[in-house]
C-alpha cells in the first residue's frame, strides 16, 4: 500500500498578498489540468469522484490496511463499520472526501478535514491520501490531490497542512511537487511497531 499522508488547521501589502494568492491558485489549477489531460501512466477505466455513502466499506478497508500495515496512521486500533460510516458522514457533509475507481473498484481515497478543533484554526485543514499498494506508480495519488486541493480552496480553506511520517519519501515528494513547502520535522513524537516515528509537516497556502 502506498500511503501518501498521515491521518492524525496597508494597501500595498494587501495587493502583494492578493497577487501571491492568485499565483498559487493558478498553479493549482494548472496542476489539475495537467493531471486531467496528461497522465504519464494512463489508467484503464479510472475515475476520480466525490465519495458517497456506498463507499464506506471500501474506504474502511483501505484505511484499516494502512493502520495494520503502515506507519501512516499512528494507531493500532482499526475502524468498525459503524465508526467508518460516521467518519465518512462528516466528510460527506462538507464534500471533503474523494475516491479513485478502477473498473468500478475503489482503490484509493483522499480527504481533508479540520486541522485543529479550536475555532481560530478554521481556515486551516489537513489532508490525507491513501492508495492500495498494487496501484502504486500510476498517478492515482496525484489525481486525487489535484481534485482535492481546489475543492478545499473553494470551500473556504486558506491553508492545507500535511502531517507525514518522515520516512514516507513518496508522500513527501508528491506533496512537494504539488507546491507544498516543508515547515520542519518533529523527531520522535510518535511510536508504532516498536519504534519511534518522526513527523514532517508540510504546508500549502491557497
Amino acid at each position: 500500500m502506498l500511503i501518501i499522508a498521515r491521518d492524525t488547521p496597508d494597501t500595498s501589502a494587501s495587493r502583494v498578498s492578493d497577487h501571491s494568492r492568485w499565483a498559487r491558485s493558478e498553479r493549482i489549477r494548472s496542476l489539475n489540468m495537467c493531471s486531467t489531460l496528461v497522465d504519464v501512466n494512463p489508467l484503464s477505466e479510472t475515475g476520480v469522484r466525490i465519495a458517497g455513502e456506498r463507499d464506506a466499506r471500501a474506504i474502511r478497508t483501505i484505511r484499516n490496511r494502512a493502520i495494520d500495515q503502515t506507519t501512516a496512521i499512528w494507531t493500532s486500533r482499526t475502524q468498525t463499520i459503524t465508526e467508518a460510516r460516521a467518519w465518512l458522514a462528516e466528510h460527506l457533509a462538507r464534500q471533503s472526501m474523494y475516491v479513485a475507481e478502477i473498473d468500478g473498484q475503489v482503490v484509493a481515497f483522499a480527504c481533508w478535514g479540520p486541522w485543529h478543533q479550536k475555532e481560530g484554526y478554521r481556515p486551516t485543514v489537513e489532508n490525507s491520501v491513501y492508495v492500495l499498494d498494487v496501484y502504486q506508480g500510476r498517478g492515482i495519488g496525484r489525481r486525487l490531490m489535484t481534485s482535492l486541493i481546489p475543492a478545499a480552496r473553494d470551500a473556504g480553506a486558506h491553508t492545507i497542512v500535511a502531517n507525514i511520517e518522515a520516512a514516507n519519501h513518496s508522500s513527501l515528494a508528491l506533496h512537494k511537487s504539488l507546491g507544498y513547502a516543508t515547515i520542519g520535522t518533529l523527531p520522535q513524537v510518535g511510536t508504532k511497531f516498536g519504534r519511534w516515528l518522526d513527523l514532517t509537516i508540510m504546508h500549502l497556502a491557497l
